[in-house]
């Protein structure tokens, strides 16, 4: 029991570092990048990202860090395993929250881009730019945030794990 607690913990800090991650190098990098250049390479770009995201390797490190952080909470939930529970528990709910927040959000900021079509087509790329940018950005920082958050209660969860979860550990 105690390797399987260790394993989905670590697991868990893998996957919820890996999107954490994601979404900072879009607050500091990709989004500041686009909002530098035209209406129509903003929309384009993101139309693409919005197509090229949806992969394998997104779909296992974003349900990933759910599933495992889930994981980890139910593996310590015996009496040996409650120091370190609370945080686990933190980043679950942290994590719910930048769900919450992509669903509710970027979701739909995202669909009504790809719904707008072909930038070539577009009529008033500054419309369609308007209604998504500052609220995609916005949004994504405080997800960022409750992931970062979340990747750090794990982590802490970790120390936590080391200090009383292993045999002999003080």
């Amino acid at each position: 029991m105690l390797v399987f607690r260790g394993v989905a913990l670590i697991a868990a800090i893998i996957t919820m570092g890996l999107v954490a991650g994601l979404f900072y190098a879009y607050t500091c990098s990709v989004m500041p990048g686009l909002a530098r250049t035209d209406d129509r390479t903003l929309i384009s770009t993101m139309q693409q990202i919005n197509i090229a995201i949806l992969n394998g390797w997104f779909a296992v490190c974003f349900g990933g860090a759910l599933v495992l952080t889930a994981l980890a909470a139910v593996l310590h939930l015996r009496e040996d395993g409650r120091p370190v529970l609370p945080w686990i528990v933190a980043a679950l709910v942290l994590y719910v929250v930048m769900l919450v927040i992509t669903m509710v959000i970027h979701v739909p900021l995202n669909t009504a881009l790809d719904a707008a079509g072909d930038p070539d087509r577009i009529t008033d790329l500054a419309a369609v730019r308007e209604r998504f940018e500052a609220a995609w950005v916005r949004w994504n920082l405080i997800r960022t945030l409750a992931c970062v958050a979340a990747f750090g209660c794990l982590a802490w969860a970790l120390v936590v794990y080391g200090r009383t979860g292993l045999p002999n550990g003080s």
